[in-house]
C-alpha cells in the first residue's frame, strides 16, 4: 500500500468514524451558547514539514451553525495554485438532533478564480462550499488535506478566530524532522506548547484549547489579536519557490528579501535615466528632486495587482514597469526606487500591514506573513519621507490612514530594520469650517460655506474630486443633512504641497429651513456636521477602549436673523473634557446675528475599560447638542 493511498484510506475511515459522533445540539455545554453564532465542536489541525519544499496540512473540523449569522463562519474555502495543492476533501451534514442529512465531496465545491477585480494576473483559485440549508441549527463535519511546496509560511493557530464562535475543543500539532527548527509566539493561550516526538521520530509541538466562550460584541475594542487565542510559527530555515533562506529576526528576514527578491531588479532604459537627470536638473534640494520624480512616476504609471508564484513577493523588473506603464505595489515601489536611484537618492522598500485599522509588525517576532502591502521610505537627514506609490493622485509625502502610525519592515542592503510610519495626530487631522448664512422671514436659508481638510482628513472629499459637476452636487447633498438643499455652486481644490490641504467652497440655498409656529421662529442650529449614534451600553465590559483614529473638527456658523428676533430659551452651552476627547458648543446672539461654534476633538489611543460609559455619555451629549434647535420670538 503506497503512502498516498494509505493516507486517503485513513481519511475515509476517519470520515466514516465521524458519522458515529453524536453532534446533537443538545449536547453543547450551555455556557458556550451565549453570544455564539457557531460552536466549533472539534477542530484538529496537523501540520507536517516533510521537507523544505513539502508541507502537509491535515484539518478535521466539526462546526455547529446556530443561526444564519454563522453561515459565513462555516463556509469552507480552500485556496490553491501550483504551489498549494488540494489533495482531498470530504464531509457530512447533520441536523439539530445529530442525524446525518447530507454528505459532500470535492466535486460539490464551486471552483472559481480567486482573482481580485483589481488584479491583472493572479494564479490562485478557490474551491468553496456551504450547504444549502436554512433550517437551524445544523452541523458540518469535514476534513481535508493540502500540500504546500514551501516552508516559509505556516497558518496560525486561531481556535476562536471570531468573537462569534465558541469552541468545545481545538488542537494544533506541528510536526517536523528533528533538525528543522522553528520559533513560535503564543498569545492568550490557555496552556503552553507540549513538545515531544511521535512514533516516526518527528519532533512535535502541540497546543490544545477547550470551552472557549464567544464574546459579546463591544464597540471600540482593540484589535482581536490582543484578546483572542493564537499561535504564530516561523521557520529558521526554509524554501520558497525554489529559493532557500534562513532567519531568526527582522534583520535577517529583511536581508533575505533584499538579496533574493529585490536585488538586480532596478535596471532602467538609458533614455529614462537621461530623462530623470533632465527633469531634476537645476533642483538642488534632494526632497524637491524626489517630489518631481514621484510626480513623474504618478503621471506615467497606474496600479494593477499581480500575484503569480514568487511574484506574490517579488516585484516586476523596473525595466518592464517602465515599458508597460503599470505594476502592483511591489513593482511600482521598485520602479520608483530605480528612478530615484538615477538621481542618486536612496530609498527603502518597506513591507507594511495596510488598512484603516493600525496593525504593526510584531517587534519581538519576525515572520513573512505579517505584511500585505509595500510603501517607500526616503531617509533624508532629519526629514524621513514616506511615499504611497499605487495612487496617481496622492500627494508626495502623504500616506493617509491606510498605512500611517505603525511599524513596518524596511529592506536595506544591510538587512531589515523596523521603522515607524508617521502618525497623524488628532490636533493635525483638521476639518475647519466657516459659514455665513442668512435666514429671511419666510424661513429660507442662503449663504456660503468654506471648509478646509488637513492631515488624515485631507482626503475626506477624495471620492468627489473626479466626479462630474452634476454628480458632485448630488453627492454633496448626502454630506450635509439640510432639507430642501439646493447647491448653487461647489468648488473643490487640492493643494498637493508638502502640507497638503483640500478646500471646499459651497454656495447654497434651502427653502423652509426655519419654521414659524404661533410667532415662534425655530431651526436646527447645526445641520452641517452632526455626530452619529452614540455607542450602545455594554455591561461588564471585558476589553479596553480603543480609538483607532483621532481628529479635530472646528465649525463656526454665523446666521443673520430676521429683524427683531431674540432667543426664547437659554442659549446653547456645552463643555466636555475627557481623556479621550473634548467637546464645546456655544451660541451667542448680538445685533441680529447668531454665532454658533462647535469644537470636537477625539484623541486616539487605548483607555481603561472603566472609561467606556464615559465615552457613551460623551457621544450622547455631543449628539444632543448637535440636534439643538434655536427658538426665537419677535
Amino acid at each position: 500500500m503506497t503512502r498516498v493511498f494509505a493516507v486517503f484510506y485513513l481519511m475515509v475511515l476517519s470520515i466514516g468514524a465521524s458519522a458515529q459522533q453524536n453532534y446533537a445540539v443538545s449536547l453543547i455545554p450551555k455556557d458556550l451558547l451565549p453570544y455564539a453564532s457557531v460552536v466549533i465542536r472539534n477542530k484538529e489541525v496537523n501540520v507536517e514539514v516533510k521537507d523544505l519544499d513539502n508541507t502537509a496540512y491535515h484539518i478535521k473540523m466539526a462546526i455547529t451553525v446556530l443561526n444564519k449569522n454563522g453561515d459565513d463562519l462555516a463556509h469552507i474555502a480552500l485556496f490553491y495554485n501550483k504551489s498549494n495543492v488540494i489533495k482531498s476533501v470530504k464531509g457530512l451534514v447533520y441536523d439539530e438532533f445529530g442525524k446525518q442529512i447530507a454528505k459532500f465531496s470535492e466535486s460539490d465545491f464551486l471552483d472559481q478564480s480567486a482573482v481580485h477585480d483589481f488584479s491583472l494576473f493572479e494564479d490562485t483559485r478557490v474551491k468553496h462550499y456551504i450547504p444549502a440549508i436554512t433550517q437551524y441549527p445544523y452541523t458540518i463535519a469535514y476534513e481535508y488535506e493540502l500540500k504546500s511546496k514551501q516552508s516559509l509560511e505556516f497558518e496560525d493557530w486561531e481556535p476562536n478566530s471570531s468573537g462569534a464562535a465558541s469552541v468545545e475543543k481545538s488542537s494544533y500539532t506541528f510536526s517536523c524532522k528533528p533538525d528543522f527548527n522553528i520559533r513560535y509566539q503564543e498569545r492568550n493561550v490557555p496552556s503552553k506548547a507540549v513538545i515531544g516526538a511521535d512514533k516516526q521520530g518527528l519532533k512535535t509541538y502541540t497546543w490544545e484549547a477547550s470551552n472557549l466562550k464567544a464574546f459579546k460584541p463591544e464597540p471600540y475594542s482593540p484589535d482581536r489579536e490582543t484578546y483572542l487565542t493564537s499561535v504564530k510559527i516561523a521557520p529558521e530555515k526554509f524554501e520558497y519557490e525554489g529559493i532557500k533562506g534562513s532567519f531568526t529576526n527582522w534583520q535577517q528576514l529583511g536581508k533575505w528579501q533584499y538579496d533574493k527578491l529585490l536585488a538586480n531588479r532596478q535596471t532602467l532604459p538609458v533614455e529614462t535615466i537621461d530623462h530623470i537627470k533632465e527633469l531634476t536638473a537645476g533642483i538642488t534640494d534632494p526632497k524637491l528632486k524626489a517630489k518631481a520624480i514621484y510626480e513623474y512616476m504618478q503621471s506615467k504609471t497606474h496600479y494593477i495587482s499581480v500575484q503569480i508564484g514568487i511574484g506574490g513577493y517579488q516585484p516586476f523588473l523596473a525595466f518592464d514597469v517602465d515599458k508597460l506603464n503599470y505594476g502592483d505595489c511591489k513593482g511600482l515601489v521598485n520602479y520608483t526606487q530605480a528612478l530615484l536611484k538615477a538621481a542618486n537618492i536612496d530609498s527603502y522598500y518597506c513591507v507594511v500591514n495596510s488598512g484603516d485599522r493600525k496593525v504593526s509588525m510584531r517587534s519581538d517576532f519576525a515572520s513573512m506573513d505579517q505584511g500585505d502591502h509595500i510603501i517607500l521610505c526616503l531617509p533624508f537627514k532629519n526629514d524621513t519621507t514616506w511615499l504611497e506609490c499605487t495612487s496617481q493622485r496622492i500627494p508626495f509625502g502623504y500616506l493617509g490612514d491606510f498605512t500611517d502610525d505603525r511599524l513596518v519592515l524596511a529592506c536595506t542592503p544591510d538587512g531589515g530594520k523596523l521603522m515607524h510610519t508617521p502618525k497623524y495626530a488628532a490636533a493635525g487631522n483638521l476639518q475647519v469650517r466657516k459659514a455665513n448664512f442668512t435666514i429671511n422671514e419666510k424661513g429660507e436659508l442662503a449663504g456660503e460655506m468654506a471648509t478646509t481638510f488637513r492631515g488624515a482628513q485631507y482626503d475626506n472629499r477624495e471620492y468627489l474630486i473626479e466626479e462630474a459637476r452634476v454628480e458632485q452636487n448630488k453627492m454633496i447633498q448626502k454630506v450635509y443633512p439640510i432639507n430642501n438643499l439646493t447647491v448653487k455652486n461647489l468648488e473643490l481644490k487640492q493643494d498637493k504641497g508638502l502640507q497638503p490641504v483640500t478646500t471646499e467652497n459651497i454656495r447654497l440655498e434651502a427653502t423652509e429651513y426655519a419654521a414659524n409656529d404661533n410667532g415662534k421662529f425655530y431651526f436646527a442650529i447645526n445641520s452641517v456636521n452632526r455626530a452619529g449614534e452614540p455607542p450602545h451600553d455594554v455591561r461588564n465590559r471585558r476589553n479596553d477602549v480603543y480609538i483607532n483614529d483621532g481628529y479635530t473638527d472646528d465649525d463656526e456658523i454665523s446666521y443673520t436673523l430676521p429683524t427683531g428676533y431674540h432667543s426664547f430659551k437659554s442659549p446653547l452651552f456645552v463643555s466636555l473634557d475627557k481623556p479621550f476627547g473634548k467637546f464645546r458648543a456655544t451660541m451667542t446672539i448680538k445685533d441680529g446675528r447668531l454665532i454658533y461654534k462647535r469644537h470636537l476633538q477625539v484623541i486616539d489611543g487605548t483607555y481603561s475599560k472603566d472609561l467606556y460609559q464615559d465615552l457613551v455619555d460623551f457621544y450622547q451629549a455631543v449628539q444632543e447638542a448637535d440636534h439643538y434647535s434655536v427658538y426665537l420670538v419677535k
